[in-house]
């Protein structure tokens, strides 16, 4: 019940608004269920005279309320206060409209459900996407894709799922409440029997909830698993089909599609279990009941219809509760899961406090600067200059702390000592938002979108036109292959960008960090896949974008030192300029380094 609690907490308006009208529709539903009662008396009369509608003595079709039960005294008394005289006809109308009128707005209720268990899953997804993208990168990368996707998509929705069975749950019990109220009119003692006796029938099929909750909480378990690993496999498909060892992928997908299908399998025991245990056993308690009434205490029988027709809806709708409760905690693991994956996210949020707007006008500055992963240093007292207009370049072995400089400057990271300054400003002290919406990032993996060559430079972004990407591709040397294509800049480069050469996708992805005019542009290993004809290219369309951006560019190859202005080598965690960086040769350290632990880039 906690999650229909945290429901109407998140939800108070909508929930309140959906409770009045069931409760409405509960009401109507009593009114016309109330007007059977004298009506059954009349339809079980036994005096010959009586005319079709009246009882005997009762002119023109008028009920002789002399002797009833409470409920048709109650009845008679609702109807002669609305200033209408007794019949059947009325009772008939009664039933009517407490009929048409239930429904009128049980439909209302319903669409309301529907559209909010929309706005549910869409809330939810909104909530997982801003706690995500406002978390802290540390956090980020310490997380499964795949679990983030399967949040995003599966658990979504299945708790939005959730949400219907927790609102029908709450439907079904009202109308329960309104047949119990009703039937406590006509036999207070024959009520307390029939939930005494549907709450024996509950607990003898909750096994079969349990058994469904169990299969929910397994199947939020191996959906997360299955879809992690389906999102690394499709990643690296090319490179498994390459090697022949697609097979191995299958076999791991295999046997979490099989625990998934166990799961699954559990849910369909519980759901046909629980609808096989109810029916006889709640079958059994009205046979029973019904004997023991005519037999047992010479009831009459239309005392006997009513109560049977009321009992036997009361419970049938307990029989829907169980069921509603059981199909809410199937799916209500998957919204915990999720609520736990965002409380995550909020818990690492990325704190920006600085207020002060980013400028790049003379330089950046690393001042002593140190950096490590947990208990692994990377970066060790690192001081480094990039000056304003000029491409730096930073050199050095893979996994020598090259990128993690560039993220220091990005502000992804947190020096653990030592200062990042912009301009003289302290990285801290700008407003990191403003400070990356200046800069453009071209990272190793140049994977695009199955879109078309403008999408993949605009990225969604509305302010930019076909006039901003075509200067955008002309910057990064694309527009005379982006011209040769069929549509232009409107083609479609195919899954990842598989339509195009690696060198003109780096170029594509080169226009998409240079589409909104960055101060500062930064390529992290952004030549390192390409061959060496591509890599040259890319460098001669660097050495031109010189003197209109600063340009920092992290490599462990050597041709871009070539445009560099500045060169500096990074290794065990000391970083030293490269003096005639223009060739291998005139190379020489400035700054001699000792043996420092290594870090990942």
């Amino acid at each position: 019940m906690r999650l229909i609690r945290d429901f109407m907490l998140s939800h108070p308006w909508n929930s309140a608004l959906l409770v009045g009208l069931l409760f409405l529709a509960g009401l109507a539903d009593g009114l016309g269920l109330s007007a059977m009662m004298p009506m059954l008396n009349l339809a079980f009369d036994s005096n010959p005279g009586a005319t079709a509608g009246a009882t005997a003595g009762a002119p023109g079709g008028v009920v002789d309320a002399a002797a009833e039960d409470n409920l048709t005294s109650l009845v008679y008394g609702v109807i002669e206060a609305a200033g209408l005289t007794p019949s059947l006809g009325v009772l008939l109308v009664m039933i009517v409209t407490g009929i048409t009128c239930k429904s009128l707005l049980v439909f209302i209720a319903e669409q309301r459900i529907g559209y909010l268990a929309a706005d549910v899953a869409t809330g939810l997804r909104v909530q997982l996407l801003s706690a995500i993208t406002a978390s802290s990168w540390r956090f980020y990368v310490n997380q499964s894709v795949g679990k983030l996707a399967n949040a995003m998509a599966t658990e979504a929705w299945r708790a939005s799922n959730a949400y219907v069975y927790a609102i029908r749950l709450t439907v079904v019990f009202v109308e329960s409440l309104v047949y119990f109220s009703v039937a406590l009119l006509v036999s207070w003692e024959a009520t307390l029997i029939c939930l005494a006796a549907g709450l024996a029938v509950w607990g003898i099929s909750h096994q079969f909830v349990k058994i469904s909750k169990y299969a929910g909480t397994g199947q939020t378990k191996w959906y997360r698993s299955l879809l992690g690993s389906l999102t690394d496999i499709l990643q690296s498909i090319k490179t498994l089909k390459s090697m022949g060892r697609e097979r191995a992928a299958e076999a791991l997908v295999a046997r979490e599609t099989l625990e998934l299908k166990a799961d699954l399998r559990r849910e369909v025991l519980g759901n046909a279990g629980l609808d096989a245990a109810q029916e006889p056993l709640y079958t059994m308690v009205i046979v029973v009941g019904i004997y023991l009434a005519l037999v047992e205490f010479s009831v009459e029988l239309a005392t006997v219809t009513f109560l049977t027709l009321v009992l036997a809806r009361l419970l049938k709708r307990g029989s829907k509760v169980q069921k509603e409760y059981q199909r809410m905690i199937t799916s209500e693991s998957a919204f915990w899961s999720l609520q736990q994956t965002v409380a995550e996210a909020e818990r690492e949020a990325e704190i920006n406090t600085g207020t002060r707007q980013p400028s790049l006008e003379r330089h950046i500055r690393l001042n002593d600067v140190s950096f490590a992963y947990g208990d692994t240093p990377v970066l060790d007292g690192v001081s480094l200059e990039i000056a304003a207009g000029e491409l730096t370049c930073l050199i050095g072995e893979s996994g020598s702390g090259k990128s993690t400089i560039a993220d220091l400057i990005i502000g992804l990271m947190t020096p653990t000592a030592g200062r990042v300054m912009i301009d003289g400003v302290p990285l801290g002290d700008l407003d990191l938002t403003a400070w990356r919406r200046s800069i453009g990032y071209v990272p190793q993996d140049n994977l695009l979108l199955h879109d078309s060559v403008f999408a993949n430079v605009a990225l969604g972004d509305e302010q930019l036109s076909d006039a901003d990407v075509a200067r955008a591709l002309k910057a990064a040397g694309a527009e005379d292959f982006v011209s040769s294509l069929p549509q232009g800049m409107h083609t479609v480069v195919g899954e990842r960008g598989a339509r195009l050469s690696g060198g003109q996708r780096q170029r594509i992805m080169i226009a998409r960090a240079l589409a909104h005019g960055p101060r500062l542009l930064i390529l992290d290993e952004a030549t390192s896949a390409l061959d060496a004809a591509s890599e040259a290219a890319i460098c001669d369309t660097l050495a031109s974008l010189k003197g209109q951006i600063t340009i920092l560019a992290v490599t462990h190859q050597s041709a871009l030192q070539r445009v560099a202005d500045r060169v500096y080598r990074v290794h065990d965690g000391q970083l030293a300029r490269v003096e005639g960086h223009q060739t291998q040769a005139e190379t020489r350290w400035v700054v001699p380094t000792h043996s420092r632990a290594t870090g990942a880039d």
